[in-house]
């Protein structure tokens, strides 16, 4: 699985949906996936610690064996998977190599004696140390200054789950006391009033009536995407890069008397996701399997008065749920990010009604992606006008400049998020 993801290019999930075997029990599916998580959340210091404890680098196409020693060291540094187990099962993995097998053995065995030792060069070494790729760190430094320090610490920690309970099907203390009849520790949400945050992160299918849409996992953060939308019954509203369809659907929830709410997403795979997701949760969407940039091959012409614009970004907010953001992400990915975000809000703009308005958001923490981006827009646009926002009372916003909002990951336990709110002039 993380060869995939550093070699291949592939998402942590695309990767163990790829790669886990059926036949696994529940409780080794669960080891594999911590495994695979954590050691990708640590593939920087790990990298650091395998180098040296390398005489000469392995050879590029001997990556898989490289992800076996990074996957071994994790267990021996984080997991506390007793040694000779996870010495003999990283080294068991490389039986048609016997060379591999040598090496392993010695690398791990290594670890464990110079473990100390190790543990101080990585202070000094900031990659390492961080756990976060050098462009990464110097971004935030500059977007951040001293919030730096606490941004990287939690973008290295489990991220909570946190459900949105289905307004449409139960009120939130009605199915707090469904989990706790379940025997699910869990509270409700400071920051949503849908909200409710689980004490410990389960399997959705243990959750009562999650298939038949009581509730839906979705981060504080993002829950708050629809109540900042502000709309009204009879209105229509379109949802411009929809997948997975959780922000729409909430908008439904919140407000069923809608006209019309029209979802557009690009990928086909995704549009079926949507779909799934909107059925489960019994809400109707007008679906639209688009560029929505390409209005000509989605839009009827019909202006509306919201439009909600979650872009997409470089994740840099939600590193903590998807740690394979810092192997795959690169400072060269920014500007074409920044580009297409720039192009999506070109054409919600198009088809927002006077008077209407729209909700730029992202799950990234990277002012050019956020405040520069709608200091753009607003330059450009004259008919366009901020409409600021007042977060919730217990949330601290990261910055002093404007526009928008800019909540940084660990807030009040929210992943890391940025909103902006413009209503187009009459």
């Amino acid at each position: 699985m993380v060869d995939s993801v550093v070699y291949k290019g592939f998402s942590l999930p695309q990767a163990l949906d790829d790669c886990l075997p059926d036949h696994l029990s529940a409780k080794d599916r669960r080891f594999v996936k911590a495994l695979s998580y954590g050691t990708v959340r640590d593939y920087f210091p790990l990298d650091f610690i395998l180098g040296h404890l390398l005489n000469k680098p392995l050879r590029k196409k001997e990556h898989f064996i490289k992800m076996l020693a990074l996957v071994g060291l994790y267990q021996l540094a984080s997991m506390g998977v007793a040694p000779h187990a996870a010495v003999s099962t990283t080294v068991q993995a490389a039986s048609h190599k016997p060379w591999a097998k040598s090496l392993l053995n010695a690398v791990l065995r290594n670890f464990q004696r110079q473990h100390a030792d190790l543990e101080r060069l990585i202070a000094q070494d900031v990659q390492a140390r961080t756990a976060h790729p050098v462009w990464m760190i110097e971004t935030f430094q500059h977007d951040w200054q001293s919030n730096t320090e606490t941004l990287l610490q939690h973008n290295n920690r489990q991220a909570p789950m946190v459900l949105r309970v289905n307004r449409l099907k139960f009120n939130r203390d009605d199915y707090l006391g469904k989990l706790k009849v379940a025997g699910i520790s869990a509270q409700p949400s400071e920051i949503s009033v849908d909200g409710i945050v689980l004490d410990t992160p389960i399997e959705v299918a243990s959750l009562p009536e999650f298939e038949q849409g009581a509730v839906y996992v979705q981060d504080s953060a993002a829950q708050l995407v629809a109540h900042f939308l502000d709309i009204k019954p009879g209105q229509r509203v379109a949802d411009l890069c929809a997948a997975p369809g959780g922000k729409a659907i909430h908008a439904l929830e919140r407000c069923p008397q809608l006209k019309e709410l029209v979802a557009v997403d690009i990928e086909a795979s995704r549009v079926n996701t949507i779909t799934s997701n909107a059925q489960r949760c019994g809400v109707s969407i007008t679906l639209h399997c688009a560029d929505a940039t390409n209005l000509d091959a989605w839009w009827d012409g019909s202006v509306f008065d919201r439009v909600m614009l979650d872009v997409p970004c470089s994740g840099t907010g939600v590193i903590r749920r998807h740690p394979d953001i810092k192997c795959l992400r690169r400072a060269e990915d920014i500007p074409a990010l920044v580009k297409r975000q720039r192009a999506l809000l070109v054409a919600g703009w198009k088809i927002l009604s006077p008077g209407g308005v729209l909700l730029y958001s992202t799950c990234s923490v990277l002012k050019q992606e956020n405040t520069r981006q709608i200091k753009w827009f607003l330059k450009t646009h004259a008919d366009a006008r901020e409409w600021p926002i007042e977060l919730p009372g217990s949330i601290n916003d990261a910055q002093s400049e404007t526009p928008g909002r800019q909540v940084l990951t660990g807030t009040q336990g929210m992943d890391g998020f940025y909103y902006a709110r413009l209503r187009k002039t009459k």
